[in-house]
């Protein structure tokens, strides 16, 4: 029941996340990008007492809400990244995003679907094939970047239920410095030179759950560094894409 409603039936949550970014603003946050705070980072080294909140927006599905998101966004001059799958890219939008001057990279998952395409489900086979789906990224990176007329340095590993049943995580793929420069990649979003940098992490949930593990009000004043991702599907039903990407699921999970 719960999926139900919250694919179905959930109120439009979008004026909450608003309410977040104004509040976030009254006190005192800088709102920003991955890109841009690996950036300062690298230019200014770790300020621990700045306040600062990194909007990271992982788009799995539906483009419409992402657009909605950004809307918001532009109202109160703030910036994010915007990490699209392979399904989900829209240059139009990814372009509109990176000239108001946030960031729109690649939300990758070759790991994950290498092993769906060819029925692997042995995390040592796997391994073992690594440098094929290396092969595979850099492949798609190359086709994004040529597609989209602009280079990607952060990327973000998406979260498929094959990792969950293989216990492998796409990052397994950037593990490799060699692939990193081949790709130009400064930053993957789970890397530890980013995440020690940041005090807080909270993820958007499903309901009833919504935030994991605090709500990101709650979070402000008591941490000053605070990474904020979220999810279109969490923020506004959908039930065209919902529908879509639940058979589509259902589909891979029967035929994996």
């Amino acid at each position: 029941m719960n999926r139900l409603y919250a694919d179905y039936l959930m109120p439009t949550r979008l004026p909450l996340y608003e309410d977040f970014i104004r509040a976030a603003g009254n006190a005192g946050y800088v709102q920003t990008s991955v890109r841009q705070y690996v950036h300062a980072l690298r230019e200014q080294g770790p300020r621990r007492q700045q306040k600062v909140v990194i909007h990271r927006h992982d788009i799995d599905t539906d483009l419409r809400t992402a657009r909605k998101l950004f809307e918001i966004e532009k109202k109160y001059g703030i910036k994010a990244s915007y990490y699209f799958r392979l399904s989900t890219l829209d240059f139009a939008l990814m372009n509109e995003i990176e000239e108001y001057g946030s960031e729109a990279s690649y939300h990758y998952e070759e790991l994950a679907t290498f092993a769906k395409k060819h029925h692997i489900k042995d995390p040592a086979v796997i391994q073992a094939r690594l440098g094929d789906i290396r092969d595979d990224f850099a492949r798609n990176v190359g086709s994004i970047e040529d597609r989209f007329g602009r280079k990607l340095t952060t990327v973000a590993s998406h979260g498929d239920f094959a990792n969950r049943r293989l216990e492998l995580s796409n990052t397994e793929i950037l593990k490799d410095r060699a692939l990193r420069e081949r790709c130009g990649i400064e930053c993957e979003t789970y890397d530890r030179s980013l995440l020690d940098n940041i005090d807080m992490y909270i993820s958007d949930r499903p309901f009833p759950q919504y935030y994991r593990p605090l709500s990101p009000f709650d979070a402000l004043g008591q941490y000053a560094r605070i990474c904020f991702l979220t999810h279109p599907r969490q923020w506004e039903t959908n039930w065209i894409e919902n529908t879509r990407d639940n058979l589509f699921r259902l589909y891979e999970g029967v035929t994996w």
